[in-house]
């Protein structure tokens, strides 16, 4: 049996496919990267916008129709939302809710009655990477939201909040860098608010994690700005703790925040982010805006432009708001026209381009620790170009001779100047490169994003 594992939207839907991939294996499922070689597909699905949804129906479809003899298992955001609707479209076998992902393997095995190998028949050690990122892991350290921001739809689907356990997550963590992972990034709906129903908190799981676990890199996934204690910046003087955090802010102005039910003030993130940049060097703040909000203004709007101006991001995700049924915000009044949205998300873009190179630019000189990914192309006939990360998550390229590879490496690398074309770093690596080993590790998952 093949098992073709997919998903879209954020990376909690990411890293809940890790863990099924590991549960596929451990029952002798193999896993493939190709639609049409599976006898069973999972599409994890998203429906934090009105177009993630309707991406999330197109790619059923489009499984199905690639492979109409495999079973086809639908779950995520927009199958516990819309149920019905899911199991109409052709194809679909079976539709598991949010509140049922932990079983979801158990579920595919009792529903579709489909046959497994036992345990030991499995090939030992055999481990459940992300083809496109066999370096990085995603870990879902908990999921739901006890928050309400009235533009989300995703903690109506996703629930309650629900922390796993400290010890589930190191031991997980000590099992992917046994598999050679050498950076974990800790995702959730609610990231900050873990261990909020077992009296745990992130602080506390960061610690145990950098005490008994030997991962090189940690990351955060987007992280709410009011969950941030004012001791929480001191875990960074460990270096393990990579110099980045995506922080979301929404709008620029007050009145805005407070139409969205956030529950952080431009005064107080401002505070946060300078607070960052002072206690950890070199700390990359990135985060999210939504333009066109209902009733955004143009002085409201000329206010976001202003503090995104001066505060300043590495890089800012930008999102024109539009209804998504089931929200506070979709009964609000005074809509934004399709044509001003455009030109507001134009003029950010357009900003955001400008403060993403001034960030980068202000990088060259610098020699830093960059993690190498496996993903490559030919640059010419000598050489073979590799991407990876800085520590605070700036893309680098480098150009190998052809027969080495600093694939899944952490290497000091020189950065040397800035590509303005491809908006990304150039570096020079200034230690011993190894020969080029081939991959014994297969293509197994293929992840789709919106």
């Amino acid at each position: 049996m093949q098992v073709h594992l997919s998903s879209l939207g954020c990376r909690l839907n990411e890293a809940e496919l890790q863990n099924w991939a590991q549960s596929f294996q451990r029952i002798g499922y193999a896993l493939t990267s190709k639609v049409e070689e599976a006898n069973l597909i999972v599409l994890n699905t998203c429906a934090v916008t009105s177009e993630a949804a309707r991406k999330s129906r197109q790619m059923v479809r489009r499984f199905h129709r690639s492979n109409p003899a495999a079973r086809l298992v639908v779950t995520g955001c927009y199958a516990s939302l819309e149920p019905q609707e899911v199991e109409k479209i052709m194809g679909v076998d079976l539709v598991v809710a949010n509140s049922d992902k932990e079983v979801l393997v158990d579920k595919v095995k009792q529903v579709l009655d489909i046959p497994v190998m036992p345990e030991f028949a499995t090939e030992p050690g055999e481990s459940a990477l992300f083809a496109r990122n066999r370096e990085r892991a995603f870990i879902k350290i908990q999921d739901g939201c006890r928050y309400r921001c009235t533009y989300c739809i995703v903690t109506v689907a996703r629930g309650e909040e629900r922390s796993r356990t400290v010890q589930e997550l190191v031991d997980e963590i000590n099992q992917l860098h046994a598999d050679g992972i050498q950076e974990i990034v800790l995702a959730g709906v609610h990231v900050g608010g873990y261990g909020s129903d077992i009296e745990s908190s992130l602080y506390e799981l960061v610690q145990s994690i950098l005490q008994q676990t030997g991962i090189p890199r940690i990351r955060f996934a987007s992280v709410e700005p009011w969950d941030l204690g004012d001791n929480f910046f001191e875990l960074f003087t460990n270096p393990r703790l990579m110099p980045h955090m995506h922080l979301p802010i929404q709008s620029g102005a007050d009145s805005v925040l407070k139409r969205m039910s956030r529950r952080c003030r431009t005064e107080d993130f401002a505070h946060l982010v300078n607070q960052a940049r002072t206690q950890v060097p070199g700390f990359n703040v990135t985060t999210d805006v939504i333009v066109g909000f209902p009733g955004e203004t143009d002085e409201e709007f000329e206010q976001t432009m202003q503090y995104i101006e001066q505060l300043g991001f590495g890089h800012i995700h930008i999102f024109s708001y539009s209804d998504r049924e089931g929200t506070k915000a979709a009964r609000l009044p005074n809509k934004i026209n399709k044509d001003i949205k455009k030109q507001r998300s134009q003029r950010l873009h357009l900003l955001a381009a400008q403060l993403k190179q001034q960030e980068l630019q202000a990088q060259v000189g610098k020699t830093v620790p960059v993690l190498w990914e496996s993903a490559s192309q030919q640059s010419d006939a000598n050489l073979q170009r590799y991407y990876g990360y800085t520590p605070n998550y700036h893309k680098i390229a480098v150009d190998i001779e052809r027969g080495k590879s600093p694939e899944r490496l952490i290497l000091k690398t020189e950065i040397i100047a800035l590509d303005a074309e491809q908006s990304c770093l150039v570096g020079k690596i200034i230690e011993p490169i190894p020969e080029q080993q081939l991959s014994q590790q297969p293509e197994i998952i293929a992840v789709k994003s919106l």
